[in-house]
């Protein structure tokens, strides 16, 4: 079936399909271009269009058909069943139907596809932004797992922390006992440093302080104790016996020795009954210590003195007991640490380098029974301790 054609030119239209053909006049069909007897002159008709009728005398002419125009851009009806499938190539004269192929937009005003809607858009024919608010809604969501991931990291370490410091304190106070405890057994090994018994440097520690005294024909040994003396020099303590023949005769001068040196003293006083004296110089030492508290048996002592006139002599022993003196005056300490004359008026020292007594004499015939005057005794009677 043929496309519906648009009349150009002015012509008329073909007559539709099945409409009543105007009565043609006797004697044969008009010639195109040729105008009937009395009708004004037309022109030619379209090339293949039937002519048009002319008025037949007599009857009024036929009003012509509407010129029906032909629909623009739009898809071609479907061939019949038998008819060719290509598109009929227009009439000369009319116009083209649009072209459109795949994967092209349809142009501005176009034909669309068949049976479709068109997308929606602008005036120029672009989508509508819609992409704007979904991609800004994602932001947002992302946005909010981000700052929930955080706030869940934020709360882990917060969690994290206080463990931590937690473990801190309790660790923390257990260095402190463990501090306390360290100090406390520092202490008590301080003690027991200090009673540990070491004769190197307990004579170390008392050498310096004890001298070899020169009394008139007689030798012994002295030692520097306690406090010095009013004018700034030393107290020291001696046997009585040991000044005895100097104090009888009147005199008072002695002098201490130790190696080449010598220093003049003076005897102060003197107690017979316990066998102590008391001697100063102006010469400046070191004073030792007398033990606050009585020695014991089997505690070990050093006895330094100069036995034969030999000074810096040192020997060692034990407290080996306490014995009563021969006159009654008092106790008197037993020890086994080897003495000789010139010891007399020696110090006998302690494990904490202390003066516990005084070396007085020892037994004849007989090896290792020393005795020594209380160091307390001595104080007692003296106050320069």
């Amino acid at each position: 079936m043929e496309p519906p054609r648009t009349a150009v030119g002015g012509w008329p239209a073909p007559p539709a399909p099945g409409a009543p053909v105007p009565h043609q006049p006797p004697g044969g069909t008009i010639h195109p271009g040729a105008p009937a007897p009395g009708q004004p002159s037309v022109g030619p008709a379209h090339p293949g269009a039937p002519a048009a009728p002319a008025p037949v005398a007599g009857f009024a002419a036929a009003p012509a058909p509407p010129a029906v125009p032909a629909p623009r851009n739009t898809w071609p009806a479907a061939p019949e069943t038998g008819q060719p499938t290509s598109q009929p190539y227009p009439a000369a004269g009319q116009p083209a139907p649009a072209a459109w192929s795949p994967g092209q937009p349809p142009a501005a005003g176009g034909p669309a596809f068949p049976g479709t809607t068109p997308y929606p858009g602008d005036a120029t024919g672009r989508p509508r932004s819609g992409w704007l608010p979904r991609a800004a809604l994602l932001l947002a969501l992302v946005l909010v797992l981000v700052s929930g991931v955080q706030a869940y990291q934020i709360h882990v370490l917060n969690d994290r922390l206080g463990d931590t410091r937690r473990d801190l304190a309790s660790t923390q106070d257990q260095d402190g006992v463990r501090l306390d405890g360290l100090e406390q057994r520092a202490e008590e090994l301080e003690k027991q440093a200090g009673t540990v018994f070491d004769p190197e440097s307990i004579a170390a520690a008392v050498l310096p302080s004890v001298f070899r005294v020169k009394a008139g024909p007689a030798t012994g040994t002295a030692f520097a104790v306690g406090k010095p003396n009013s004018e700034g020099g030393a107290n020291l303590f001696t046997n009585y016996h040991v000044v005895e023949s100097v104090w009888e005769s009147g005199g008072r001068e002695v002098f201490l020795e130790r190696t080449d040196q010598r220093f003049p003293a003076t005897i102060v006083k003197v107690d017979e009954e316990n066998d102590v004296a008391h001697l100063r110089t102006a010469a400046k030492f070191t004073g030792l210590v007398a033990a606050p508290t009585p020695v014991k048996s089997g505690q070990q002592i050093v006895v330094v003195g100069a036995p034969l006139g030999l000074t810096d002599s040192v020997t060692t022993g034990v407290v080996s007991a306490f014995r009563k003196a021969e006159n009654g005056s008092g106790d008197m300490i037993q020890f086994d640490a080897p003495i000789n004359p010139g010891n007399s008026g020696g110090p006998v020292i302690n494990g904490a380098k202390q003066v516990v007594g005084i070396a007085t004499a020892k037994a004849r015939d007989a090896e290792g029974i020393g005795l020594a005057v209380p160091i307390k005794t001595a104080c007692d009677g003296f106050d320069i301790c």
